[in-house]
């Protein structure tokens, strides 16, 4: 189906039977913008939208599990959210703290594992235990992997990963022929998961703001016009359908013949 024929919400009962379940993006990453855009919008205070922000999430982390997604990362709080009025920074921080307690153990029996991505340690000792908690109750669950990047900075990480090769270098753990993709890889706070096939950004921004710089290296990217609080299960299995009729190549050409490639280099 095109996208051009489900551009409206009556369709959203149908637009899941849409996708492709052989090509379901094994991990999606999203930048979860608009919630203080959409409450001004309306004439309501910008913590009415971070609250509407967690249910969508509920109902996107249920979609991504329904279609056969086997990771979801979200980008919660940045490093640079802490430039924002010290009122609002605070009542995100209460705000993950109660949903957090609120909503582990429903978490827990849907057998997800839930994981911090982040610098913590500025965070409330309260807020640093039930992370603690949440990601040791959760730890062995192997039906869905939900990452929340809180404190992150794509940036910040990658200087991190650089301190901890230059020490292992420097100690002669290992040398710097050593160097390599792969070493990097297993030194960043995304190891053992394969990167995100797909990132999706709501409110429609075009950047990815300082996020998984490293990892989206090659990941499709899909821009939502949407307001995270109107995000749903219709405006996710959107960018899914458009993930799925591109042709991801890699930097590589398909099936060009050196034939084919005489030829399109005379014209």
């Amino acid at each position: 189906m095109s996208l051009r024929n489900i551009s409206t919400k009556k369709d959203s009962i149908k637009i899941s039977d849409e996708i492709d379940k052989q090509r379901i993006p094994e991990h999606v990453a999203i930048i979860m913008d608009g919630n203080g855009r959409w409450a001004t919008k309306k004439g309501l205070p910008r913590s009415v939208g971070h609250h509407k922000g967690v249910s969508v999430l509920k109902e996107i982390i249920k979609v991504s599990k329904k279609i056969g997604c086997k990771v979801l990362t979200v980008y919660a709080f940045s490093t640079e959210n802490w430039t924002r009025p010290q009122k609002e920074v605070d009542f995100l921080i209460n705000l993950f703290e109660k949903v957090l307690k609120k909503e582990i153990d429903d978490i827990h029996q849907e057998s997800i594992k839930i994981k911090f991505i982040g610098e913590l340690s500025p965070f409330s000792k309260a807020l640093k235990s039930i992370i603690n908690i949440s990601e040791a109750l959760t730890k062995n669950n192997n039906n869905f992997t939900l990452n929340i990047c809180i404190n992150y900075g794509g940036r910040q990480e990658i200087v991190k990963v650089a301190k901890q090769i230059s020490q292992k270098t420097f100690s002669g753990e290992i040398k710097p022929s050593d160097v390599n993709e792969q070493l990097i890889n297993s030194e960043l706070l995304t190891q053992g998961l394969k990167d995100p096939e797909l990132v999706i950004r709501t409110g429609g921004e075009k950047r990815i703001s300082n996020f998984l710089l490293w990892q989206l290296a090659y990941s499709e990217i899909y821009i939502s016009e949407v307001f995270w609080p109107d995000f749903d299960e219709f405006e996710f299995c959107k960018a899914i359908i458009d993930y799925q009729s591109r042709n991801r190549r890699f930097g590589g050409i398909e099936s060009l013949t050196e034939e084919s490639f005489k030829d399109s280099s005379c014209s």
